[in-house]
């Protein structure tokens, strides 16, 4: 080896001992640093760009329903705000649990929503043990749409004018009244059984296989009172053939103002409302999330969806995404409760 040879690995040497290592430690960090950046612009673009094709709208009733109302005026207020046609696709079936489980199952990214209802959300987790989506994991809330009472009517032929004589007349005869509903489980079911629990009455449940059955039931006065949806009862308690005695809501309804609350009458904390909600699948970006809160409360609070909703006996009512999971696990606790202690099971 000659001398010009020595002298560059003497130089080589020298240079690699004179680099400081820690110039080249922290380049990992500097790439973990880089690489969460442009994950959050990416998802930031992402967020931006949602919607950029068809929303659907899964109502889970047949067309008509109120659901479907609920569902088919939000998809107009919210489609231009949006920029991309919603479609509404009803899978009506099993009291609402089929259109459940598509939105359970679909892809969590803003794309397929559920136009929910008490009776999916709450009451179904309540009454069956085996169901395909789980209300509480599989789903993302985004916002509360609206709510409709019902109306405690009796046949005129009851000896009573108000809910506080109602009470008195059940305590004093057990078991002598009756009380129709659309079948075991219907709202109109456990809003009985609700009743009873909280009053300390006894009155007789009457199932009938649909909700038009048993109001022509109380109107015959084959049954002695019913709690009924308001709005296909005004024409009978307008023409004398029901009583109306109490709204089931915390307010009193607009479509009959003169009737009071059932807590107005005296038994406090008393509410049952058919609550209408829009949820995602869970694990929908937040930020999905919050836009769809930010459209789908405007559309909501918006002249045409009020009176709509008005129409048809319903009042809007929002949310954030938290305080309708917050409001989900109240009213599911509540449910299960009334469920278990009335003996309400699968097979009824």
């Amino acid at each position: 080896m000659g001398y010009g040879d020595v002298s560059r690995v003497a130089f080589l040497s020298v240079s690699f001992r004179v680099i400081p290592w820690p110039i080249f430690r922290p380049l990992p960090v500097i790439g973990t640093v880089i690489a969460v950046v442009l994950s959050c612009l990416a998802g930031g673009a992402l967020a931006q760009a949602y919607p950029s094709k068809v929303i659907r709208f899964v109502v889970a009733s047949a067309p008509g329903g109120g659901s479907d109302l609920v569902g088919r005026t939000l998809a107009q207020k919210m489609a231009p705000a949006l920029g991309q046609q919603i479609i509404v696709d009803n899978r009506a079936g099993a009291g609402g649990r089929i259109g459940a489980e598509v939105v359970a199952k679909a892809a969590p990214d803003g794309y397929t929503l559920l136009i929910g209802t008490s009776s999916l959300m709450v009451i179904a987790p309540a009454m069956y043990a085996k169901l395909q989506y789980d209300i509480q994991r599989d789903f993302a809330p985004i916002s509360l749409l609206g709510s409709a009472a019902y109306v405690l009517v009796v046949h005129p032929s009851v000896p009573v004018m108000s809910v506080k004589e109602l009470l008195a007349l059940a305590r004093a005869r057990p078991d002598h009244l009756t009380y129709a509903s659309a079948g075991s489980g219907a709202s109109s079911h456990l809003a009985g059984e609700l009743f009873k629990m909280m009053a300390g009455v006894k009155i007789v449940h009457v199932p009938y296989r649909a909700s038009p059955l048993a109001t022509l039931s109380v109107i015959a006065g084959e049954s002695a009172l019913m709690f009924s949806n308001i709005l296909p009862a005004v024409p009978a308690i307008r023409g004398g053939r029901l009583r109306p005695l109490g709204i089931t809501s915390a307010k009193r309804s607009s479509v009959l103002m003169e009737v009071p609350t059932i807590e107005e009458s005296g038994l406090q904390g008393y509410e049952v409302v058919q609550l209408y909600a829009m949820l995602a699948p869970a694990g929908t970006p937040r930020d999905v999330v919050r836009r769809l809160n930010e459209e789908t409360v405007k559309a909501a609070q918006s002249p045409e969806m009020t009176e709509r909703l008005r129409s048809e006996g319903s009042e809007v009512r929002v949310s954030t995404s938290d305080e309708l999971e917050k409001i989900i696990v109240a009213e599911l606790a509540k449910w299960t409760k009334v469920v278990r202690q009335a003996g309400i099971s699968e097979a009824q």
